[in-house]
This record gives C-alpha cells, sequence and structure tokens, in this order.
C-alpha cells in the first residue's frame, strides 16, 4: 500500500498538442492528473469556435508516488519528461494546484501566460477569488496586471484584478535600473550548469 504522504505533485512535459491525449490516458490509468484548461475562440476563414485549451501549452500535472509509479507515466505516448532540475523532478506544492483550479474557475481575469519572471512591487489579494494568492504587479491602471508565478514549472499566469484589493508584501521591492532581468540571468545560470 502506498504511504499518502509520499503521493505528490509533479509536472509532465508532453509533446506539442498532446496535452489532452496525454491527460485521458493518465486518467485511463487511474492516475490522479490535472489539466488546468481556459476556454478562448478561435476564428477560421470560415467559422469562429470556442475551444478548451491548455494555460499551460506542454504541461499536464500527476498526483503520484515518484518511487513507483514514475515509469508508467514516462512510457505513456506523448510524455517526454518530469519537470526538474537536472535529474531530480520538481514536487509541486499542493497550494499551487489549489490555486491553478482557481485560474481556471476564473477565466475572464486571465490575460497571458508569462515564461520570465516578472519585475516589480511583489503583492498579496486581500479579497475576492484569488484571495493569497501572491504575485507581482505587471501593469497599473484602473485595473492592476498581476502575475501569479509559479516557480516549480517556470511559468506564470497574468490576471486582472483591482488594485484596492491589493497589499504590498513586506521586504519586497521595485528593482532598480540594471537589477530587472537580474533574477532570471541567476535561474538561466543554474540551469546551464546542471
Amino acid at each position: 500500500m502506498v504511504e499518502e504522504a509520499s503521493v505528490r505533485w509533479y509536472a509532465v512535459y508532453v509533446r506539442s498538442r498532446c496535452e489532452k491525449k496525454v491527460y485521458r490516458m493518465l486518467l485511463e490509468k487511474q492516475i490522479t492528473t490535472f489539466l488546468p484548461l481556459i476556454e478562448t475562440w478561435k476564428q477560421w476563414s470560415d467559422r469562429k469556435k470556442k475551444v478548451s485549451e491548455p494555460l499551460f501549452r506542454g504541461y499536464v500535472f500527476v498526483h503520484i508516488d515518484m518511487r513507483h509509479d514514475h515509469l508508467q507515466v514516462l512510457e505513456m505516448e506523448g510524455v517526454v519528461k518530469f519537470i526538474g532540475i537536472g535529474k531530480v523532478p520538481s514536487v509541486i506544492a499542493e497550494k499551487d494546484i489549489d490555486w491553478l483550479r482557481k485560474l481556471v474557475r476564473e477565466p475572464g481575469a486571465i490575460g497571458r501566460t508569462v515564461t520570465a519572471i516578472p519585475v516589480g512591487q511583489k503583492v498579496k489579494v486581500l479579497a475576492g477569488p484569488f484571495k493569497d494568492f501572491e504575485g507581482v504587479v505587471v501593469k497599473q491602471g484602473r485595473e492592476a496586471s498581476l502575475v501569479v508565478f509559479f516557480d516549480s514549472i517556470m511559468q506564470g499566469v497574468e490576471v486582472t484584478i483591482l488594485p484596492d484589493v491589493l497589499q504590498p508584501v513586506t521586504g519586497s521591492r521595485k528593482a532598480l535600473p540594471g537589477e530587472e532581468h537580474k533574477e532570471l540571468v541567476e535561474v538561466e545560470k543554474h540551469f546551464l550548469k546542471t
């Protein structure tokens, strides 16, 4: 019997446009999985249609015991690898999965996904559907654009939110000129070493 403490969330990188297929195969194998989808409108020359697309292209999340289930996941058609540092898969925090579930329930607030670490004031959301999110403000105005960044997969999601429900996180500050990409450069150096 598998101990519950050894079952954790992981991100799996899959081949282009295989997210839904891999998700279905994981479900068929009775592996707990999560694929955050958002509905968007697609325009073709002859029609317009609402379609569900992955929030993060190329990623599917699995809730497994890495010691017992990783090979079963890796052997599935379309799966490329587990996301991690070097050969060590990164554990995705339960709160990050919960936040992703909240994000896909509020599709009107989602702007775009981002893959670089954003620069600016770090804030915490005090009220509303995104209560307790922490992120970085990237645009200001009547509505602020906030990026919620998931370190474990190096991806972020931009959401639109009212500035009155944002509170600065103590100890954070705006980057000084020239520091904008310092964190990103450090992360890139780390990945190049491994």
